[in-house]
């Protein structure tokens, strides 16, 4: 930690500097990142199937040959007598090669390299390169990694939360998600995914005095606790360098959290 860097309180001036903590030093794996995110995206599925006997309850039989018609199962009684049935091409028949709930959509996933992605995950948020790759509006951004007093995690109205985004640069970014938002139609529409939002600053807290109500209705943005914090968190999509801001009284529970794995890729590094 020989490298300082600032702490910026709510009025967007430097009160203080820090030692740089030693996960934002581990080497960025995203090739890990990306594959252990749709990985985990497989544990959030609904297993999918179709009713065994769909399309086979009824009565249609076959008239047997010598008729002229081709030999499907037809329904015996009018007003539907002749009419083809049960089979796929038939209207109201099976479904042909229908999902099925047996089928193995979960996918395992190593608790070591979880741990070592999310890590890694977090390390990104901690270049501004990859923040400003990943399409986040950092140029008003003071430092990135961007880290607050712990006063932040205790504001309790939207109004305040606003002009502390302007005072620290982020509101660029939030305007930017608000701009692209997209209205989608069809079958999503109608299950309530008519909105399409992005993804915006994200806050990490370790006691939440307020902050997640204050900023809920802000297009993009999320607040989770660092306790809670996970790789769809900190790389939407699988993308790593989502735009952070750390609450300073995080880091001692990240390094309980990531402890080994930067003493296994970072510490041994520097020996």
């Amino acid at each position: 930690m020989s490298e300082e860097i600032p702490v910026y309180n709510l009025v967007g001036e430097e009160e203080k500097r820090i030692g740089r903590p030693r996960i934002f030093d581990l080497p960025v794996r995203e090739d890990i990142i990306s594959r252990l995110f749709f990985h985990q995206i497989t544990h959030r599925l609904q297993p999918q199937g179709r009713y065994p006997l769909a399309g086979r309850e009824t009565s249609a039989e076959y008239f047997g040959v010598g008729l002229g018609i081709a030999r499907i199962p037809r329904y015996k009684d009018p007003p539907l007598r002749g009419r083809g049935a049960i089979v796929a091409m038939a209207r109201g028949g099976r479904r042909p090669h229908a999902p099925t709930a047996e089928k193995n959509i979960y996918k395992k996933i190593n608790r070591k390299e979880l741990k070592l992605a999310t890590a890694s995950a977090v390390a990104a948020t901690a270049r501004r390169e990859l923040v400003a790759k990943r399409g986040h509006r950092v140029d008003n951004v003071p430092s990135i990694p961007l880290i607050v007093t712990a006063e932040f995690a205790n504001i309790t109205k939207s109004s305040e939360a606003r002009e502390v985004f302007r005072t620290l640069g982020l509101w660029d970014d939030v305007e930017r998600v608000a701009e692209n938002i997209k209205i989608v139609g069809g079958k999503a529409s109608w299950r309530g995914r008519r909105r399409k939002v992005g993804a915006g600053p994200l806050i990490v807290y370790l006691n939440d005095g307020g902050i997640s109500k204050a900023v809920r209705n802000f297009p993009g943005v999320d607040v989770v606790s660092v306790d809670q914090l996970t790789l769809m968190d900190l790389a939407p999509g699988g993308v790593p360098g989502r735009l952070v801001v750390w609450i300073e009284d995080v880091f001692p529970r990240l390094e309980e959290r990531f402890g080994y794995v930067v003493k296994r890729h970072v510490v041994k590094s520097d020996e």
